[in-house]
């Protein structure tokens, strides 16, 4: 079974993705923000950036769900930084790559989540771009996303 991360920073459309390629695909989905405390989402909330610990015991939350034998999932995780991926050890993994502004304007309209345009600086200066993966662009139709995906990995469904 596989294993797909598609991550970057907020506002990039990584749950968007996410849903529509599992759907796509027949694999499950699980969203990264599901498994924030709710003391990281009150932090993240008031803009105040996640520090390592938090990050950690997120991920600790995250990786044995993900982990779960016999079925494919794609995972859709800011995954900022590069131990933070290694941590998760994906099979395949999708750097959603989005401009500041279209960031920007995503959070200021997107509504009933914890994170707003205020964690959008602390996010790309945090983000350490991956050598080793897909880049997307976010600013594409998220058909046409799912379909650099499938092509790029030959993904079949499950």
């Amino acid at each position: 079974m596989a294993k797909l991360v598609i991550m970057g920073v907020s506002g990039a459309g990584k749950t968007t993705l996410g849903t529509a390629l599992a759907g796509r695909l027949n694999w499950r989905f699980l969203d990264a923000d599901d498994f924030h405390s709710p003391e990281a989402k009150a932090k993240i909330a008031s803009g105040v950036t996640l520090d390592e610990t938090d990050r950690a015991a997120w991920l600790a939350r995250i990786k044995p769900v993900f982990d779960e034998a016999g079925v494919s999932t794609i995972l859709a995780c800011s995954a900022l930084k590069a131990i933070h991926r290694t941590s998760l050890s994906p099979d395949y993994l999708v750097h959603l790559v989005i401009g500041t502004d279209l960031a920007h304007n995503r959070l200021l309209t997107r509504q009933g989540h914890f994170a707003g345009p205020s964690i959008l600086a602390s996010q790309f200066s945090t983000l350490e771009t991956p050598e080793d993966a897909l880049a997307v662009d976010a600013a594409q139709p998220t058909a046409a996303q799912v379909d650099q995906i499938i092509q790029a990995f030959a993904l079949k469904s499950a």
